[in-house]
């Protein structure tokens, strides 16, 4: 196993940082809100799902109970 010391170490990283294509500030909020409108889509899917399997165990539950 090959070892480096910390000035190679610290020089490969700024030579690989420095091929990161960065997104643009614009670019970020884009991503950004694009998430939290799927977040907010998600759990409103899964609120209605939720609120269907309740109220179809609730109609479940009254018919066989007492």
């Amino acid at each position: 196993m090959a070892t480096t010391n910390p000035l190679q170490f610290l020089q490969q990283v700024r030579a690989e940082v420095s091929k990161v294509t960065w997104p643009t500030r614009r670019e970020v909020a884009l991503t950004s809100v694009m998430v939290f409108i799927m977040a907010l889509l998600t759990a409103i899917f899964f609120f209605f799902v939720d609120w269907m399997i309740r109220t179809g165990l609730n109609m479940v539950l009254s018919f066989f109970g007492s």
